[in-house]
């Protein structure tokens, strides 16, 4: 089933900007939703796009496709952040992330929205302060940052870490500028 189509419109305070946080996967798209409003944070929505398992690559794109395009028109978001594919042992599973991602940012784009991207150590970095830190740590601070009254789905709370990492100008509670700098090996250099 589709989180996605259990959406509703919500209504954006006065002068925030909205910022649709993905996180692209092939079986499970997660998205989360909030408002900036100054250093406030609201949360607004978020869930999961599930395609169908060993389907045809295609139909599962266009799943995913037509489920971001259902959360965009519904949260009308401003701008877009999703987490940057790593490299893993994998070369088939790397290529598999990619066309999902590829699609997320084909979503967005459709829409004409800017699109922001952020390695894992920079999300983990700006919401838990750590960018080593277990899916687990980022779920509870997402938790603890918006005020949630539960536990966000872990692809739920990783596009939802994505979003906070965008609000804060990509960078950690320890305002460590990216700009400029390139991953290699785990750090910025």
């Amino acid at each position: 089933m589709n989180s996605a189509s259990r959406l509703t419109p919500h209504a954006r305070p006065q002068g925030c900007v909205r910022i649709l946080g993905i996180d692209p996967g092939l079986r499970i798209t997660g998205f989360g939703v909030l408002d900036k409003c100054g250093v406030r944070l609201s949360y607004v929505t978020s869930g999961c796009i599930k395609t169908p398992a060993g389907g045809d690559l295609a139909l599962r794109l266009k799943a995913i496709l037509d489920g971001l395009k259902e959360v965009i028109a519904s949260a009308q978001p401003d701008q877009v952040a999703l987490e940057k594919v790593f490299v893993n042992k994998n070369p088939q599973s790397t290529l598999l992330l990619g066309q999902a991602r590829g699609t997320a940012i084909c979503a967005a784009v459709i829409r004409g929205l800017p699109v922001s991207e952020y390695t894992a150590l920079q999300v983990k970095q700006a919401v838990v302060g750590n960018g080593h830190a277990a899916k687990e740590q980022v779920q509870e601070m997402v938790k603890r940052l918006l005020k949630l009254g539960g536990d966000p789905s872990p692809d739920a709370a990783d596009a939802l870490a994505c979003a906070i990492c965008h609000a804060h100008g990509g960078q950690g509670l320890g305002k460590l500028a990216t700009a400029g700098y390139r991953m290699k090996r785990g750090r910025l250099v």
